[in-house]
Formats: structure tokens, sequence, C-alpha cells
């Protein structure tokens, strides 16, 4: 089993920065990708940005050049990082760790961006 606990959430005005943290726990050893997902409400949960066990990294298309996904594999952490970050960023931000062949889910934390 896995564990994650998330932070780094909460409220900023459009343009500026946020960054999220997940630190993992457990079976950390099997972990091979890790990655943010998103929620805002009435919406479905959507990818933003995913880096596997080599570091190879994708985001989707709306926060390309804003958001830099990385991770500190001695801490078994991943950092979303979040600049120039806009109102239609709104949500509730989730981890997850893919570890042999079982997703786990963070609890979420929610970031919003005023206008």
């Amino acid at each position: 089993q896995v564990q994650l606990v998330e932070s780094g959430g909460g409220l900023v005005q459009a343009g500026g920065s946020l960054r999220l943290s997940c630190a993992a726990s457990g079976s950390t050893f099997s972990i091979n990708a890790m990655g943010w997902y998103r929620q805002a409400p009435g919406k479905q949960r959507d990818v933003v940005a995913v880096i596997s066990s080599g570091g190879s990294t994708n985001y989707a298309d709306s926060v390309k050049g804003r958001f830099t996904i990385s991770k500190d594999n001695a801490k078994n952490t991943v950092y979303l990082q979040m600049n120039t970050l806009k109102p239609e960023d709104t949500a509730v931000y989730y981890c997850k760790v893919v570890a042999g062949l079982k997703a786990h889910w963070g609890q979420g934390t929610q970031v919003t961006v005023s206008s």
C-alpha cells in the first residue's frame, strides 16, 4: 500500500504562483509513475501533469509553459509548480501514484485563483 499526503493549495490572485507537494509513504519501491489531476465543480477529473519513474513528463495543453512537475526520489515526493495562475485553474488538485498495477490517490487540495 502507498499513502499520500498533499499540501500547498490555497487562494491566490490571477498571475500568482503556488507549489503543491505530495509525499508518498509505504510501498514506495514499487512506484512507477506520479502525477497531478484536477477536478473543477461539475466537471470530470482531468490530468494536469505526469512524470514517469525515468523522469519523462507530460502536460495538459492548458498548463504547458506555466506548470512544472518534478519529483525528489529520495523523499518520495512529487511537486507541481504552478505559475501565471488563471481563474480557470481553480479546482481540487489530486496527486496520483501508480505502484505496481494499482493507482493510489491523495485526499485532494483546493486551489482557488481569484480574478
